[in-house]
């Protein structure tokens, strides 16, 4: 669900970065060592640009970057991404490890100051944004954020060796933060208005979803059943996080009248991706995979906007609700316990 940490986490341009020789002023180096590295290749993002980099089997890794003006950047291995501020002339080493990415990645070197302001910032709004945040009426809401922001500007405030670029960066983005926070809080309420008017209606159909057991099983097919639907994919890092809670479901209440779900809505050309990833996770249940990706009528009749998505449809095939909690949250299982065979 985008809520207001991803708000607070705007992403603003910087221009592209080219190779050259680490040595001359106009270039930003970067080194470090990934303990547990995810791939062999990390990447820095700047705007449009993506530039890859070798990690080498020790986890060290070396690279220059030509950068005509200064700004916001992204180092990311894998799926682990962590916000950078780069300037020509910089001379960074990073180390992290990567079972705790966010809370282990440290910065020594000329331009460190600034970028361990942006790692300390990530985790202060993991601390404060509350998922729940969203469900707040709007006077509760309007107090937390001011409370949200009034902490990050007395951090910032408090960051005395930041670039005094990045603190004119930081010190607008706060501003604009505060406003999209607003703006979203409002289409979430439009959002959960157009969710709730699809309980008790009969549920919008899928037909003929490659099955990944073999064939194609329609809605239809599961008439009589009680349906417990996951939509998910496999570049979501929550969705992958909820697969061993979705499996604890299908346990506690597979003597239920209950048929568990799951539509990939990965594009035809990560088919094969979400095939390995049904094995090598030894997922359960119904495994499909959507025809039209994020563009399936399914997905789209049912506001899907965000995933991981849960949704529970009744044996008369009417939707139960729409917007059921995560696997791991224990309102979930509360729920399915009720069920009746």
């Amino acid at each position: 669900m985008k809520n207001l940490r991803t708000v607070v986490l705007l992403v603003l341009f910087v221009a592209a970065c080219t190779q050259g020789d680490e040595s001359h002023p106009g270039y930003v180096r970067i080194s470090g060592k990934i303990t547990n590295p995810l791939t062999t290749q990390g990447q820095i993002s700047a705007g449009k640009y993506k530039k890859t980099f070798a990690i080498r089997e020790d986890g060290t890794f070396s690279d220059t970057f030509h950068l005509p003006a200064g700004g916001y950047a992204e180092f990311s291995d894998g799926n682990e991404v962590s916000r950078m501020y780069l300037e020509n002339g910089y001379d960074l080493h990073l180390t992290l490890n990567t079972d705790s990415f966010d809370e282990s990645i440290r910065y020594t070197g000329i331009g460190a100051p600034s970028n361990n302001y942006l790692a300390k910032k990530f985790l202060l709004e993991e601390q404060m944004i509350e998922e729940g945040m969203m469900d707040l009426d709007s006077t509760a809401f309007a107090a937390k954020v001011d409370k949200v922001m009034d902490t990050l500007n007395r951090f910032l405030a408090a960051a005395k060796d930041i670039d005094p670029d990045l603190r004119r960066l930081e010190e607008k983005e706060n501003e604009e933060s505060k406003a999209a926070a607003f703006e979203q809080y409002r289409n979430m309420r439009d959002f959960k208005a157009k969710i709730a008017a699809l309980a008790g209606k009969p549920a919008p159909q899928f037909t003929n979803y490659e099955n990944y057991a073999g064939g194609t099983t329609s809605l239809s097919d599961l008439k009589g059943k009680y349906v417990f639907m996951d939509i998910w994919a496999t570049w979501c890092a929550p969705c992958r996080a909820e697969i061993p809670f979705m499996k604890k479901l299908m346990e506690q209440f597979g003597d239920k009248n209950i048929a568990f779900v799951s539509i990939s809505i990965d594009k035809k050309k990560d088919h094969d991706a979400w095939r390995q990833m049904v094995k090598e996770k030894e997922m359960k249940g119904i495994q499909l995979f959507a025809d039209k990706d994020w563009d399936s009528d399914f997905i789209r009749a049912f506001h899907v906007e965000f995933i991981p998505r849960f949704i529970l449809i009744g044996p008369d095939q009417k939707v139960i609700d729409a917007m059921m909690p995560k696997p791991s949250d224990p309102r979930t299982a509360e729920k399915l316990s009720s069920i009746k065979n």
